[in-house]
């Protein structure tokens, strides 16, 4: 892992969220960009742009917040882009190379109810970037436990499990599986390929009717450092997604990190 980038948002919790990721990233030995994505506007009532006076006040926000901090010599670079934020966020990450995202759960939401914001939930639900999903308040530590849940282990796709072998590798971590039978299981779901039946550990198997479901009946069990999941059209968080937010009442993991891959297929 080489290349880690954090959106910035308004959020009361960015400096420690940044902190988290600084030791993240050092840990890897990974340089890590520091963005904000701002639209363009226009003054009412006149056609003068102000999108320069935002791009201005975006980065002197961000070199304010890179410099209230320790970067413990991790490469901190900030930048500003203008557009919208998903289809500018693919292309920022496209041209970076970036690896990972590191998302803070309310990047503007005040709402103590609320796990992921409307922000938070747009960038999870709509790009295909592997996420780490680091909630409010959470210290750095060493990733020593990861519960990876999922109806199907099909991988037909390549590369797809890099960050997470990546983060086991470096942290030498014990990788758990837990496999949900659900009411649209598929012969062969459960049949792992030899990439992923390498690092597992221990597998799980369960019946649910949803993969969130399942989660929520067993994690504590496993008591992980970090919960693993994965992007489908209908999957881990679609129940939760239809308004682009995910409500704590929803999702009792609050207090661990989720990685989130890409999809399999």
């Amino acid at each position: 892992m080489k290349t880690i980038l954090v959106p910035v948002g308004s959020s009361i919790n960015a400096k420690s969220h940044l902190q988290y990721a600084i030791d993240f990233a050092k840990a890897f030995g990974a340089k890590l960009y520091v963005v904000q994505i701002y639209n363009v506007y226009t003054k009412a009532g006149t056609m003068i742009k102000i999108d320069h006076i935002l791009e201005r006040e975006s980065k002197a926000f961000l070199d304010d917040l890179v410099g209230s901090i320790d970067t413990k010599d991790v490469e901190v670079y900030t930048r500003t882009f203008k557009g919208k934020l998903i289809s500018t966020l693919d292309k920022v990450c496209q041209a970076l190379e970036v690896d990972l995202l590191i998302l803070e759960p309310r990047t503007n939401s005040i709402k103590d109810e609320v796990y992921l914001g409307k922000t938070s939930g747009r960038i999870v639900k709509r790009t295909q970037i592997p996420t780490l999903i680091v909630p409010e308040g959470c210290e750095y530590k060493p990733i020593v436990k990861i519960l990876v849940a999922l109806k199907s282990a099909t991988i037909k796709k390549e590369g797809v499990l890099r960050p997470l072998i990546s983060i086991k590798n470096q942290f030498r971590a014990v990788v758990n599986a837990l496999l949900v039978k659900t009411p649209y299981h598929n012969e062969g779901d459960f049949d792992l390929n030899d990439e992923l039946k390498g690092i597992l550990t221990n597998i799980t198997y369960a019946e649910s009717p949803t993969t969130f479901q399942a989660v929520l009946e067993h994690y504590k069990k496993h008591s992980p450092d970090l919960l693993c999941v994965v992007r489908r059209k209908r999957g881990f968080f679609s129940k939760l997604w239809e308004d682009n937010t995910v409500l704590k009442r929803d999702f009792h993991s609050s207090v661990i990190p989720v990685l989130v891959l890409s999809g399999l297929k």
